[in-house]
């Protein structure tokens, strides 16, 4: 067993294989949001940093594209085996920073190991196409190839499984990488620091820096760079898509989420009610699939709104390492004002609060900790602003819709497109709403719509911008470039080679007045 007590966390940035204590900067304390209780300090590291750990990854970047593609995955085996090997440390290190309950960053972790199983397929996936016969003895090849470094920017609330998005398929195509943590959880990839330099990773292949915004600007307009990656909001995410294309960059960025939870006149009370706990509490209704709006018909709207109440008054709030304990802190206090803000703007926008999760009732040692229990408007309508805005809290709304058709409107007039669900044994209901429902992501009888790693994940509109979604062949195709070879393995149709070296005409298989531009 792990243990649970941290000592204080000196935060170093990893650069070239070393750990590197930056000096002469600023630093940021570190926060167990689960007491309030300081336990260790980040460095905000300078421009010159980021921009040494580019050049980092681009001196590793030629030797390491040029290993064989069963030795880069050889490293993501043993990486999988490590995280297997530290399973349990690893999840209390997310649980200490960024306090996700343990049982939360224990299935955190086990989802990262999963994605490293499907990217030790890499082989296969990156494999390309050939065609024979496009003319006289002439084959085309499609090749699968790397660009370069690429820098990745993670948010707080998971920090393993950005990661995982990242990371694994970038390098093992044979891409090298930077990766910058959240401040307010950066300990686990101080864990994967250490493993990298355990199996044995060549140094610069991953370079991790801590800062702020400074850091990835740097890569925005550096000639080293391909590419940038963001899971974060949806302001942030336009904001480097607007720079990367100005520096001609490849983007993959994750924004924000407003999702729904539909729950038709025919869905199973208990199964909607198991998954109406985990998509808005868990996690502390700080991730992107949370369910933040519930939208019920009127057969069921008042026993579903019963029921939700009695579930969620039972809701044991409290520290993130405590077994008994369902739903953990949020990550800071200013994180606690902001969602505490939004339920006043409900209450002043005229939605009813049946369930106030302000100031829930907490043991003596987390009196000081960031919680908010789980909170509940009813008579929300789509104009209020807790029905439009991502709360990135355990805030739900409830709404009563008269049918399919309402739902799927409400979720079309949302900016945001990331998931959707729907509760229903109808199969009519079922096909409509994975057709017509104007998101990235839909579940049909499950609370939280997100995809096992061998699919893409990722939504649409603005949840997503870039060319790319994150996981399976999305990832593949966001970390390779296409190379076309056209070969001539023979001499052309109508040709052949006399006994004395000349070529010999045999017979003209075009008019003489037709020239392609193509080979043939």
């Amino acid at each position: 067993m792990a243990n649970r007590e941290a000592e204080f966390i000196r935060v170093k940035n990893f650069i070239d294989g070393q750990w590197v204590e930056e000096t002469g900067v600023e630093s940021e304390p570190l926060y167990n949001p689960s007491t309030g209780e300081q336990i260790g300090e980040v460095p905000i590291s300078t421009s010159e940093t980021s921009a040494a750990a580019v050049e980092s990854s681009y001196s590793a970047y030629d030797s390491w594209r040029r290993l064989s593609v069963g030795k880069r995955v050889s490293y993501i085996f043993d990486m999988r085996k490590a995280m297997q090997e530290n399973a349990e440390e690893l999840a209390v290190s997310i649980a200490i920073d960024q306090a996700k309950h343990i049982s939360e960053a224990r299935g955190e972790v086990q989802r990262v190991i999963e994605i490293l199983e499907t990217a030790c397929s890499i082989p296969t996936l990156i494999q390309g196409d050939s065609l024979e016969g496009i003319a006289g003895n002439i084959c085309g090849r499609v090749i699968r190839q790397p660009l370069g470094v690429f820098g990745g920017v993670a948010p707080f609330n998971f920090p393993a499984l950005v990661f995982g998005w990242f990371i694994p398929y970038a390098i093992g195509v044979g891409n090298t990488f930077v990766y910058k943590p959240s401040t307010q959880s950066p300990y686990f990839m101080q864990k994967m620091g250490d493993i990298f330099n355990a199996i044995g990773l060549p140094k610069g292949v991953v370079n991790i820096v801590h800062g702020h915004r400074n850091i990835p600007q740097v890569w925005y307009d550096h000639p080293k760079v391909s590419g940038v990656c963001l899971v974060g909001s949806t302001p942030t995410a336009k904001k480097i898509a607007e720079s990367c294309g100005r520096g001609g960059k490849r983007t993959m960025l994750l924004g924000g989420a407003k999702n729904f939870l539909v729950v038709m006149e025919d869905a199973q009370t208990d199964i909607f009610i198991e998954n109406f706990i985990h998509s808005c509490y868990g996690s502390a209704g700080q991730r992107c699939l949370a369910g933040s709006i519930v939208a019920l018909v009127p057969e069921v709207y008042d026993r579903m709104i019963e029921k939700m109440i009695e579930v969620s008054q039972k809701v044991v709030v409290g520290d993130a390492m405590e077994p008994d304990v369902f739903m953990g802190p949020v990550i800071s206090a200013a994180a606690k004002k902001k969602i505490e803000n939004y339920i006043d703007i409900g209450i002043q926008g005229g939605s009813e609060l049946v369930l106030d999760g302000r100031n829930p009732s907490v043991p003596e040692k987390n009196k000081n900790g960031y919680f908010v229990g789980p909170t509940i408007f009813t008579g929300v309508t789509p104009c209020r602003t807790i029905a439009q805005e991502e709360i990135f809290g355990p805030v739900v709304s409830v709404m009563k819709i008269s049918g399919i058709d309402d739902a799927l409107n409400l979720i079309r007039a949302q900016e945001f497109g990331n998931g959707a669900c729907i509760f229903t044994q109808n199969l009519f209901y079922t096909e409509k709403f994975i057709s017509e429902a104007d998101v990235g992501m839909v579940g049909v009888n499950v609370g939280i719509p997100a995809p096992h790693p061998y699919l893409p994940f990722g939504g649409i509109k603005d949840s997503h911008l870039g060319t790319d979604k994150v996981q399976g062949k999305d990832g593949i195709d966001f970390f390779t470039q296409n190379k076309i070879a056209t070969i001539r393995y023979a001499p052309p149709s109508g040709y052949f080679t006399g006994e004395s070296g000349q070529k010999v005409v045999a017979a003209p298989t075009k008019p003489q007045d037709v020239r392609s531009c193509v080979a043939r």
